[in-house]
């Protein structure tokens, strides 16, 4: 869904079809639905003293941090000085909920309809996306697994020129090229769910045998008071995964590493699992080890070591 985020209280303004135009120093050329948000922004205190503008939400719950309405853009109107002057005179409520200035653009706001429901997201700059879990996953379906070397040759099979050829695509790129190993589809999956609120987290599994040192990254998220594995480069468990807790869903995902990937063969000193943050693209396979392994080590794996260095071995 395409999402405008607004901060409070121009958001609960719309929602309350109080306010019908919403002011920008740009232009748009999209026409259709769009889903209101309100942002996490305070409201400035210029803002708090107008008190012509803060009397129009007396009594009225702000939304700070959710996507609660939807409504149709209708039309993007470039603001000459005769524009401003006859909203100012004719429709002054309009008026004090915007800033009307010749240059600027209004953007016409009709079929205003409250959700049910409001929907937690961070928000985003301009006119941004909005995806739920099984919009993600019908996204990136098309997506095999497989690499890019640095010479941009595509490969479906892990094999011995990986650990030297091999960079970690940017979204956009697994996108275009429409393969990736899991490092890649995780960093898609997370560039699908930016706008969400769902206390993202992304994890790094390897085993260090001193030989292959298999891994697999996943991402997870928490939404509802449940905790989701969602998987889509591991084709055996590819879904959206449900849990009571984050220790169960990562013991789960632990306990399948080791059956179906290490074939129940493993020195549970040597298997480690990492949360990390989001990687810089176009790394090598080191690099990206070495950015995983700088990410918080998670205990729930209960391995006996701390010495990284001497798992490696």
């Amino acid at each position: 869904m395409k999402v405008l985020s607004l901060t409070e209280p121009y958001a609960t303004l719309v929602k309350e079809s109080k306010k019908l135009i919403e002011t920008r120093s740009w232009k748009t050329n999209y026409r259709g639905e769009l889903y209101i948000h309100a942002s996490t922004t305070k409201i400035p205190k210029e803002l708090e003293k107008n008190k012509e503008l803060m009397k129009l939400v007396d009594n009225t719950s702000l939304n700070f941090g959710n996507i609660i309405c939807k409504c149709n853009l209708v039309d993007c109107i470039y603001m000459t000085k005769d524009y401003v002057e006859n909203v100012k005179k004719n429709n002054y409520q309009e008026y004090i909920c915007g800033l009307y200035e010749e240059g600027r653009y209004a953007w016409v706001l009709q079929d205003i309809t409250p959700l049910k429901m409001p929907i937690k997201a961070k928000g985003q700059l301009s006119i941004w996306n909005y995806y739920n879990e099984l919009d993600v996953m019908n996204l990136i379906k098309d997506i095999e697994y497989g690499w890019l070397d640095k010479y941009n040759n595509k490969h479906n099979l892990i094999n011995e020129t990986f650990s030297k050829n091999y960079i970690l695509q940017s979204p956009i790129e697994v996108i275009t090229n429409k393969i990736g190993v899991c490092w890649d589809q995780v960093e898609l999956e997370r560039y699908y769910f930016r706008g969400n609120d769902w206390n993202i987290k992304t994890y790094f599994i390897v085993h260090y045998d001193g030989d292959k040192c298999p891994t697999h990254t996943f991402l997870t998220f928490e939404k509802n008071d449940k905790y989701y594995w969602f998987e889509h480069s591991w084709e055996k468990f590819k879904g959206i995964h449900e849990y009571n807790t984050q220790r169960d869903l990562l013991w789960d995902v632990r306990n399948k590493f080791i059956k179906h990937e290490l074939n129940n063969q493993y020195d549970i000193e040597k298997l480690i699992l990492y949360e990390y943050k989001k990687p810089k693209y176009h790394i090598s396979v080191q690099e990206f080890y070495n950015h995983c392994e700088n990410g918080k080590r998670v205990p729930c794996v209960e391995d006996g070591t701390n010495d990284i260095e001497t798992i490696k071995k």
